[in-house]
């Protein structure tokens, strides 16, 4: 008997794989340093805009998010109809996907990258066309102008690169976009662009400015610490935020998260000194490991990249031992969230004593 099947490319749809949870042993503090989470509490009066919402839960959000939008304009200086809210930043690439590509159309990206790529092309029908990253985890821009045919109709460059961490420069990009076909859409995803601190660092909203195929996906999730709200943000030109908020689900942005997304807007001073705080931690950890002789790649997110190959489930493993939890991607390496501080130091001495025995195995 015949039953309903899906389209023929759900099935190919790759799994995203969430940051596991910290294992709970007894007497001992875990921590899970496997999803970019900012490891700081919302600030109180975030908490108070929150609650006041939830007050309200019997209503539906504003589906129009027009206080957000409002409160984004002003801090970026830009007409709200350049703005197009969602669930978090993944959602804005879901949406774009499916707003510019026809099933077969080509999606360029760096790979290893943000794993809900493939997840993203593959729901729309739309074809994958992974480029590698260099030895040193930076997007091969060139290598990625190169790859475009006559069937891409999107590009997607991940800033700082989720997992490995380089940011590219605001001259490498322009240099890129120059390649670009005017009629390819570039999506500069920034999902950590408040932890950069390097030369020459991208100006995404003088990039839009400049490129009428150029759009910037953003979040609340990770700076400003809201990542159990789900809400994040785009900035484009009129047209391209139009096509997305066309395509979004409605009443998508739950009530609390536009309230909590507008009161750490307001509050971001205070947030971006945690910022701050979190940077000069990586810095510290940045420079702990590499005092045991790894090679990291530069870190301009809230998360260091360990290369190691077939090596990955065994550090892993050991990082659980030592009550961390990290994100490994079987047989390429771990990403690891920068957090509290001891489970930073419990890094720095795990990277030690792993590199040792790494090394005592070459030796003998």
């Amino acid at each position: 008997m015949a039953t309903p099947q899906p389209r023929a490319n759900v099935s190919a749809i790759p799994a995203y794989v969430p940051g596991k949870p910290a294992t709970v042993r007894p007497g001992v503090t875990s921590y899970k340093l496997s999803s970019n989470e900012n490891p700081y509490p919302p600030l109180p009066g975030v908490i108070a805009a929150a609650h006041e919402a939830v007050d309200r839960m019997n209503r539906y959000p504003d589906m129009g998010s027009s206080a957000l939008y409002a409160a984004l304009a002003e801090r970026f200086g830009i007409p709200e109809e350049h703005l197009s809210v969602a669930t978090g930043s993944v959602g804005l690439i879901y949406q774009l996907v499916q707003a510019f590509c026809d099933p077969g159309d080509e999606v360029v990206c760096a790979w290893r990258s943000f794993e809900a790529y493939p997840i993203a092309i593959t729901a729309a029908a739309a074809t994958s066309v992974q480029v590698p990253v260099l030895r040193d985890g930076r997007h091969d821009l060139d290598a990625m102008a190169a790859a475009i045919t006559d069937r891409t109709k999107v590009v997607l460059v991940c800033t700082p690169n989720n997992p490995t961490g380089p940011a590219v420069t605001q001259t490498e990009l322009d240099a890129f976009l120059a390649k670009v076909p005017s009629h390819v859409l570039v999506v500069v995803d920034e999902a950590y662009v408040e932890f950069v601190r390097m030369d020459d660092a991208v100006d995404g909203v003088a990039t839009y400015r400049a490129h009428a195929n150029v759009v910037l996906t953003r979040t609340f999730s990770k700076a400003y610490g809201l990542a159990g709200f789900r809400v994040g943000y785009a900035v484009g030109p009129a047209p391209i935020a139009a096509a997305l908020r066309a395509v979004s689900l409605p009443f998508g942005v739950s009530a609390v998260a536009q309230a909590a997304a507008i009161a750490s807007l307001e509050r971001e001073p205070e947030l971006l000194e945690r910022v701050e705080a979190l940077v000069l931690e990586r810095a510290r950890v940045v420079a702990g490991v590499r005092a045991s002789g790894w090679d990291l790649p530069e870190a301009q997110g809230n998360f260091v990249w360990f290369e190691l190959g077939p090596r990955t489930a065994d550090f892993a493993a050991a990082a659980d031992d030592a009550g961390i939890v990290v994100r490994p991607f079987a047989g390429e390496g771990a990403r690891v969230s920068i957090g509290e501080v001891e489970a930073n130091d419990r890094l720095i001495r795990l990277a030690e004593a792993f590199r040792g025995r790494a090394v005592s195995l070459v030796n003998q």
